[in-house]
């Protein structure tokens, strides 16, 4: 694989600027994108006191659901496919289309009147929103080697967590102008982030992804995913992966209404309390964790596996505590742990599958994970919507702990890496 030294940023004529800064510069900026990313889709789930009174379906907290849901059903199939085109196509391309279409998206929403208007208008952004992660974090696991490649992905995830928590004052904003012009502000704002890509963000040279061209052609392509999914260990990453998703969808889109039930205040608190807790706590665990692998992994090739596997099991006491807690500082304290534990897991996903996976074949892997995790994502947000209704859902999170449980022992028991950078070309160390 190429190493960070291969590119530079032109910053005068004649003169580069020094190549391990632009591999910083990448994920600096594609760490405004994550933000973007995450806070266009959070918002809505603390709107819906604000956005009922003037779309009467949203009254109805399974007809919500269906509304985070579609954008998860959505997302999920679109996954793969991008996965595929960011494999074969320019990622920079690709990344700057992304975040310009759903940040349209985003503003239009400010114009919606129905909830067929929201509906379709949430499946539009499913599409946009899932060209963006496989292409993004293929592209810093290029200008990032072993050494560095846990902390720099999880330095992008933070990107994923502040976004999530500025989501969570969309009913603090509705409250105080209106949620109409929540959605065309963060829009306008997006749009023109995706300018500010178009000028300083650069491709990655590599046999796969040089500027201007369509890298593989569609058989390479064809035979890579054979590859892809003849591989065992790809298997296993995906089903713990999707396993662990269901309480990581769940806490992103349904703990605003938890500590709201739990702890009886209004969801304009609760928004703010509940996604700056998570958000906080996973940016420390995800610094932490990527600092923490990228050492362990230099001594032992399943330091990565472990430092995983610590933060899931993190994330089992603090789903009891959150479903059946009832104090401040308890749901908080169980929050604070769950999003510490859940952040040391996401910093580890993409490199534990650059230890199984070769580097043309890495976003369309990703892009399988992701499917796999939105679609746990779907169901389970429509379970939840029920279980809202029903007055079960602190009884729901708490079952997560058992699929943690259950994911945490497949990772462990099956996932063995011989090699810190998986190549084709090259056999694995022992």
């Amino acid at each position: 694989m190429s190493t960070a030294t291969d590119i530079g940023l032109q910053a005068a004529p004649g003169k580069k600027m020094p190549a391990p800064f632009y591999a910083w510069a990448v994920v600096a900026l594609l760490w405004g994108v994550a933000l973007l990313n995450y806070m266009d889709r959070q918002m809505l789930s603390t709107m819906r006191p604000s956005m009922q009174t003037d779309i009467s379906e949203l009254q109805s907290a399974a007809n919500f659901g269906y509304l985070m849901g579609i954008f998860l059903w959505v997302y999920g199939l679109m996954s793969p496919i991008s996965g595929i085109v960011a494999d074969r196509f320019n990622r920079k391309t690709l990344i700057v289309c992304s975040l310009f279409v759903w940040s349209g998206v985003t503003f239009a929403m400010g114009y919606a009147t129905t909830f067929d208007q929201l509906y379709w208008l949430r499946a539009l952004m499913g599409i946009s929103e899932a060209l963006y992660l496989p292409a993004g974090l293929s592209l810093i696991a290029d200008y990032h080697t072993g050494k560095t490649r846990s902390l720099a992905i999880g330095i992008h995830m933070t990107g994923l967590y502040t976004g999530q928590a500025i989501g969570g004052f969309g009913a603090t904003i509705a409250e105080n102008i209106s949620w109409h012009a929540a959605f065309q502000w963060f829009g306008m704002i997006g749009i023109g982030y995706a300018l500010v890509l178009l000028l300083f963000l650069k491709e990655k040279k590599s046999t796969n992804h040089t500027a201007g061209a369509t890298g593989p052609k569609p058989a390479a392509s064809l035979k890579g995913l054979r590859l892809l999914l003849t591989n065992t260990s790809f298997w296993i990453i995906l089903f713990y992966f999707a396993i662990s998703s269901l309480p990581g969808w769940g806490v992103k889109n349904w703990l605003p209404t938890l500590f709201a039930e739990n702890l009886s205040i209004d969801m304009s608190k609760a928004g703010p309390l509940s996604t700056i807790t998570i958000a906080v706590s996973s940016f420390l665990g995800v610094v932490f964790g990527g600092i923490l692998s990228d050492r362990w992994v230099q001594k032992q090739y399943r330091g990565r596996v472990y430092t995983s596997a610590i933060g899931l099991g993190l994330t089992i006491p603090a789903l009891l505590l959150i479903g059946f807690g009832h104090s401040i500082w308890g749901v908080v304290a169980a929050g604070f742990c769950f999003g510490f534990g859940y952040g040391m897991f996401d910093a580890n996903n993409m490199p534990i599958l650059c230890q199984f996976v070769a580097p043309h074949n890495r976003a369309k892997a990703y892009g399988l994970l992701n499917m796999t995790g939105v679609f746990a994502g779907a169901f389970i947000t429509d379970w939840l919507g029920r279980s809202t209704d029903a007055g079960e859902l602190g009884k729901s999170f708490s079952i997560f702990s058992v699929v943690v449980l259950l994911a945490l022992i497949l990772q462990l028991g099956f996932l063995r890496p011989r090699t810190n950078d998986f190549q084709e070309s090259s056999n694995p160390l022992k």
